[in-house]
């Protein structure tokens, strides 16, 4: 990869990790090509990139001559970021969806009881985190439309079942089932820099039912056997036990800041709706989230924070840092 991309280079190829259809993959992938330095260095993903823009062109003429054939299901993305629910049968997912927000999912102790993915909201101070419940998965099931939720999710939580004496064998099975897709998971996102389409999912790892019997042995076997190296967290789901560190790190690991906004006239800003936006991110992406029109017609913007003296005057390029406010003017 060359190091000197630019900033719309690195937001092209974050999004084109996401990507869950064809016309998202071309966009971000043209957007790639022309941000991509032209140099000797950098001609190998260059031409990568070209072939992938002519195979998903060919694929999209292929798809306009069998409308019928659909894209798989998709979930809107809500909230400060998405996380899905991934395991075993019985692993215990839906359980956790219930406990960590208001769904009310099908919950039972007989296998495949979810069939179908089942968003929730949770809760995380004052901004919501949509998590994806989703049908399990084995070495000989896994639904077409999985890699879709998991490529274009933020993070992907692996439930492990400590109640089960396969649960470690179990865990394993969903992992080898994904390495033999372009969707795999791993401590941190990324794009393979040999492949350009196989795409990592950061991952944390959610060792469930820890308050039944044997699961504190069974979880020192899974430290002595595992082949993975997930962050990792001890939970019952049922009881409740852990989800206080399981919520507070999924939140972190979206890596999104807070930001408020307060009108010209007014006092005091809106506390009860903050913005989120990437670590690193400006106020021009406060503005475009804002409406289009402050993006488009952003003039200046005081800010108030740790970081800036209260009613500091920034233009749209400012970094923003968490819990910061903005009063943007046009």
């Amino acid at each position: 990869m060359p190091t000197n991309v630019t900033p719309q280079y690195h937001k092209a190829e974050e999004a084109y990790r996401r990507a869950t259809t064809l016309d998202e993959e071309l966009k971000c992938l043209e957007v790639m090509l022309r941000e991509m330095p032209k140099h000797k260095g950098s001609e190998k993903l260059q031409s990568e990139i070209k072939q992938k823009i002519s195979r998903a062109k060919k694929e999209q003429e292929a798809a306009k001559k069998t409308p019928s054939r659909g894209h798989g299901v998709r979930i809107p993305r809500q909230g400060a970021g998405t996380a899905v629910l991934l395991g075993a049968p019985n692993a215990g997912k839906s359980q956790l969806l219930a406990s960590l927000t208001r769904a009310t999912p099908e919950i039972a102790t007989y296998p495949f009881t979810t069939r179908v993915p089942l968003p929730g909201m949770m809760t995380f101070e004052d901004v919501q985190v949509q998590l994806i419940d989703t049908p399990p998965v084995t070495h000989d099931i896994f639904e077409p439309y999985m890699q879709g939720l998991i490529r274009g999710a933020d993070l992907a939580l692996l439930v492990l079942d400590l109640a089960s004496d396969d649960g470690t064998d179990d865990c394993q099975q969903v992992l080898d089932k994904l390495d033999s897709t372009k969707t795999r998971l791993a401590r941190t996102h990324a794009l393979d820099d040999d492949d350009l389409g196989l795409s990592y999912t950061q991952t944390l790892l959610a060792a469930n039912k820890i308050d039944v019997a044997d699961a504190s042995i069974r979880l020192e076997l899974l430290h002595e056997t595992k082949s993975w190296d997930f962050p990792e967290y001890v939970i019952s789901a049922a009881q409740r036990t852990g989800l206080d560190a399981l919520r507070s790190a999924i939140y972190g690991a979206l890596d999104v800041i807070r930001v408020y906004t307060k009108l010209p006239h007014a006092k005091t800003p809106d506390y009860g709706r903050p913005f989120t936006i990437r670590r690193g991110g400006t106020l021009m992406d406060v503005a475009a989230l804002v409406h289009k029109d402050f993006a488009e017609n952003l003039k200046f913007a005081r800010v108030w924070g740790a970081n800036v003296h209260d009613g500091t005057v920034a233009k749209g390029d400012h970094v923003l840092s968490d819990k910061d406010v903005v009063e943007l003017h046009i």
